[in-house]
């Protein structure tokens, strides 16, 4: 039996193909996608950094032993000579505290450098600890590492001891020298301190920062740099450990330079317009001073929360110096203070009352079935990429509503998330109980903590409204929490 034989001139089976794509195309599009992102972004690197929420300084050196804050530069080297040094000890603190981040003083405004630079005779190779042979940086980077953190280094651009400080290019190249030792030898780092700190009556003397920050980031790509002006972490303009009650982590950086007191309050707040992601870190020391002192002791710990709700309550990473003392050891009470702090921030926060609540918003991003981006988001692990989003035909009147239908929730903290790895978008938000209004901010960012000044409240609903924002919002995760150390009257 003959074959059958089908015979299709081209034009036919162009318009066969071309019929059956909307079909095919329409039948595959289920799930809808995410909005799209509002410019600037966070890069990978900043998006780990803000992670960590509390990350730990350590100032160490020949001001340890002087009893002194700002040293001259004219130490001698063999004072230097912390006979009980454990570098192990100082993460293992670090760690009890859930700290993920150590950043060690390589070399202070004094010129002393904890590690045998050959550039300079004025370092450990001069004194007496280790009959000369020690490097506190390298213990430093294996204690670390020991433990699974990373590891951070500041080297002072003011140096009071080397006399090419002054001299424009030969300090510049010294200083670049150092650099490339420290981000050579030692391995990993990822976050590079630098700052403007200057005495009045020191030399003039022009840093090429634009240098030092190329090289850094041809040595170390996932590095973070830290500086007034960033590029990646900016200061908050204090050393209080304050963030603004606005805190954008989006800034100009042509607005930004390094030592200039004019931008103080600029590098508080932020810019909404900003055209650069620079997050802002706050430092503070766990001490009055920066340096080990034995005439002081620990902040208190209601100190400490303060601040931890000023900082990381107000989209900051927070820098809690901790600073080893002369034998070589963070101090007991250190520790014990640390540990005490880290308690409290998990009796706080590892309980989320918003979860036995019903969950409610004013709209959900391709309706209930159309994609994930619902309310129950905001109630799940993950802090970033799931998210609740509202409807793209929703102008206004955003929200978000936590309801329990039989027993009332008490609480005293609310806590917020944005989706931030879609920009920061929220301008002004508000806080409402059983249709009382209890809080109102501005900004959100990676994270806001409202610790309410009325103290505890109690109600069968808790709504957030999102009153302006760049964009639809998202929200990426809400708690409410009850703070037992909170006490406002």
């Amino acid at each position: 039996m003959a074959q059958p034989h089908y015979s299709f001139h081209i034009p036919t089976l162009l318009v066969l193909f071309f019929f059956q794509l909307p079909f095919s195309w329409s039948a595959q599009v289920q799930v809808v996608t995410p909005p799209l992102p509002i410019l600037p972004l966070p890069s990978y690197s900043q998006l780990k950094w803000q992670q960590r929420e509390i990350i730990m300084f350590l100032h160490f050196g020949v001001n340890t032993f002087t009893d002194s804050e700002w040293g001259t530069g004219r130490e001698n080297p063999s004072i230097f000579y912390p006979t009980g040094l454990d570098t192990a000890q100082w993460a293992d603190a670090a760690a009890g505290a859930g700290v993920s981040l150590m950043i060690l003083t390589a070399k202070h405004h004094d010129g002393f450098c904890l590690w045998p630079s050959k550039y300079t005779d004025h370092s450990v190779a001069r004194s007496p600890w280790k009959k000369g042979h020690g490097d506190v940086v390298q213990e430093f980077i294996d204690a670390v590492r020991a433990r699974g953190l990373d590891a951070g280094l500041y080297l002072s651009p003011w140096d009071r001891h080397d006399p090419r400080y002054g001299h424009v290019k030969l300090y510049n190249e010294y200083y670049l020298a150092q650099l490339q030792e420290l981000l050579t030898r030692y391995g990993d780092v990822r976050e590079v301190w630098f700052d403007g700190a200057k005495g009045p009556n020191a030399p003039n003397m022009t840093y090429y920062f634009n240098d030092w920050f190329s090289m850094v980031k041809e040595l170390q790509s996932a590095i973070n740099i830290f500086s007034d002006a960033g590029p990646d972490v900016r200061w908050v303009g204090n050393e209080k450990g304050y963030a603004g009650t606005t805190c954008w982590s989006t800034i100009n950086a042509t607005s930004l330079s390094i030592g200039n007191g004019s931008i103080i309050d600029y590098l508080n707040s932020g810019d909404p317009k900003g055209t650069n992601w620079v997050p802002a870190e706050c430092d503070v020391s766990i001490r009055k001073g920066w340096f080990w002192h034995k005439s002081q002791a620990p902040k208190k710990l209601t100190q400490l929360l303060e601040i931890y709700y000023k900082s990381v309550g107000r989209n900051c990473v927070l820098l809690l110096n901790v600073p080893p003392n002369s034998t070589g050891l963070v101090s007991e009470s250190d520790v014990q203070r640390l540990k005490q702090f880290r308690g409290a921030i998990d009796t706080i926060f590892s309980t989320n009352l918003a979860e036995k609540c019903w969950v409610e918003a004013s709209s959900q991003r391709g309706g209930e079935n159309g994609g994930g981006f619902g309310p129950k988001n905001v109630l799940d692990d993950d802090h970033l990429w799931t998210y609740w989003a509202p409807s793209e035909d929703e102008k206004e009147n955003y929200w978000i509503e936590f309801r329990t239908r039989t027993k009332r929730i008490t609480f005293n903290v609310v806590r917020i998330q944005e989706a931030i790895g879609l920009g920061q978008r929220i301008k002004k938000h508000e806080i409402y109980v059983d249709g009382v209004r209890v809080a109102k901010g501005t900004t959100i960012g990676y994270k806001r903590l409202h610790r309410l000044e009325m103290g505890i409240v109690d109600g069968f609903s808790v709504r957030i409204k999102i009153v302006k924002s760049k964009g639809i919002p998202l929200i990426s995760s809400v708690g409410l929490h009850f703070d037992p150390f909170w006490n406002p009257n």
